[in-house]
């Protein structure tokens, strides 16, 4: 039997574990590693499809960089697009700001 000094060195843990019990883990404690481990995944993914790609290192930075030009030039196309209202006349509107058109 367990006398009153060792009592007063349990912890919450080691008295769940006399009775059998364990405290249950949180959704990050059970999500985080998991996502690292994906991350990690695909790091290594990137780096040996890198590694094995058919185009040499210059050619293949050079058509990265002109794909992702591309995808920040639509981007921006779209937000412009997005912040223009539709009946708002656009840039190159001959109309002087502050006159209506019937």
């Amino acid at each position: 039997m367990l006398s009153l000094k060792d009592l007063k060195k349990l912890d919450r843990d080691d008295v769940l574990d006399l009775i059998g019990l364990e405290t249950r883990r949180s959704t990050a404690e059970t999500a985080l590693p998991a996502l690292g481990i994906f991350a990690a995944g695909v790091l290594v993914g990137v780096g040996v499809g890198l590694l094995l790609a058919d185009k040499p290192g210059t050619q293949l930075r050079g058509d990265l960089r002109q794909r992702i030009q591309g995808g920040q030039d639509k981007l921006a196309t779209a937000i412009n697009n997005a912040r223009t209202p539709e009946g708002q006349q656009g840039a190159g509107s001959t109309v002087p700001p502050g006159q209506r058109t019937t």
